[in-house]
């Protein structure tokens, strides 16, 4: 077995997703070596668009990616809620300049792609090697060290060993799989469809300057801008389960696309049309974990979990990356205040977030169930929202911490 050239005094890090790349960043920034092995041979544009709130633009900026995050990004103006069968308003809630007031951070908005290439190249020009085409098996550690048993190009098994391991390999991680032995996600029971479309094909009473989302018995639909509004990004969650055997992730065949529409009955025109005019679909089998219920699932001895890995949630807060980005900012804080205490530096990152995430995880799925509300808990929530206004649809404790 041959050794992966990494520092034995650094850091390794697996996955370079979002999550991956943000905590290899900023270890980097506060000194350490890092090294992240990546299992695909290269990287592409998989997902669509990803919300950003202060609190996420908070650890980006102090990263000094705040000019550049805005150069790729758009800025809704306003959240914008309806009923899906009406188009009917029921609540909104600034967000541009008043987001930015209130938070000291705007609200923003983007496509996956685009914040993954800024986040590898500045980890990249903070010295941060990355390698690719590298899976792993087996993870280990003791009070020396961190290995991880893997796999490079599919054929060649390879070893490598730093003091501290951090697992950002996602949804389905190996590295947590090695660490608690805890059995795989569990499916929701929804579907989620994303896709993109230009900004200048979006069906008329759809604002390309607004995150809108309409609520539907079973259902809901997100739209907001991104690539600096140039495009739209859609993503329609619909109650329903893949049939056996097909992937996590797929490209939606028109059949697929058909079946959507037929999830939205008695959609307002306005929503059908929008997502008619949208092509590429792609269909993802949406997966969580229940809450976190100590700092244990976090981090044990050299080895920690951080974003999906650790805290899988449902995307009704749209927090999953940047409570991975919070986990990143954490990380590094623990790190630099306990040098050269790696256990103690790992515990230290576990307890500062393992309730935070536990309580977005918490909320994230009690906001699906009000999002497909049907019955006498639709009335009261269009009610509420409508009576309460924006202190309904903000969020304080979430986009003013982290």
């Amino acid at each position: 077995m041959s050794l992966v050239s990494v520092d034995p005094k650094g850091v390794l890090v697996a996955g370079a997703g979002i999550g991956g790349l943000a905590t290899a960043l900023a270890l980097a920034r506060t000194g350490a070596n890092v090294t992240v092995l990546e299992r695909a041979a290269a990287f592409g544009e998989v997902g669509a668009g990803i919300q950003l709130g202060p609190n996420a633009v908070r650890c980006l900026s102090a990263w000094g990616l705040g000019h550049d995050l805005c150069a790729i990004a758009a800025q809704p103006q306003r959240l914008q809620v309806r009923d899906a069968h009406t188009h009917r308003p029921l609540g909104a809630l600034r967000l541009g300049a008043h987001f930015q007031a209130r938070y000291g951070q705007p609200y923003l908005t983007a496509h996956r792609a685009d914040l993954h290439a800024l986040l590898l190249d500045a980890s990249q020009r903070a010295g941060v090697a990355v390698q690719t085409d590298i899976a792993i098996e087996k993870v280990a550690s003791d009070a020396i060290e961190a290995r991880a048993f893997c796999q490079k190009g599919g054929e060649n098994r390879v070893e490598a060993a730093a003091q501290a391991l951090i697992g950002c390999d996602g949804l389905w991680s190996a590295v947590r799989a090695q660490l608690l032995n805890d059995g795989p996600p569990s499916a929701t029971g929804h579907l989620a469809y994303r896709a993109l479309l230009p900004a200048a094909d979006a069906a008329n009473g759809v604002s390309p300057h607004e995150v809108t989302v309409w609520l539907g018995p079973q259902m809901h639909v997100v739209c907001y801008p991104v690539r600096a509004g140039g495009w739209l990004n859609l993503v329609a969650v619909v109650h329903g389960s893949a049939e056996a055997g097909a992937s996590r992730r797929s490209w939606a065949q028109p059949a697929d696309v058909c079946t959507l529409l037929t999830s939205l009955p008695g959609a307002h025109p306005v929503l059908q049309d929008l997502v008619g005019a949208a092509s590429g679909w792609t269909r993802w089998t949406l997966h969580d974990r229940d809450p976190l219920t100590s700092p244990t699932a976090c981090a044990q001895g050299r080895i920690a979990l951080l974003g999906d890995a650790a805290h899988p949630m449902r995307p009704y807060l749209a927090q999953g990356a940047a409570m991975a980005i919070e986990d990143a900012a954490a990380l590094a804080q623990a790190w630099g205040d306990t040098p050269g205490e790696v256990s103690l530096a790992l515990k230290h990152y576990a307890a500062s977030r393992w309730q935070r995430n536990a309580r977005v995880q918490a909320k994230a799925r009690r906001n699906g169930r009000i999002f497909h509300a049907q019955g006498v808990l639709r009335a009261a929530r269009d009610l509420a929202m409508r009576w309460g206004g924006e202190r309904v649809l903000d969020t304080p404790w979430l986009y003013g911490g982290g």
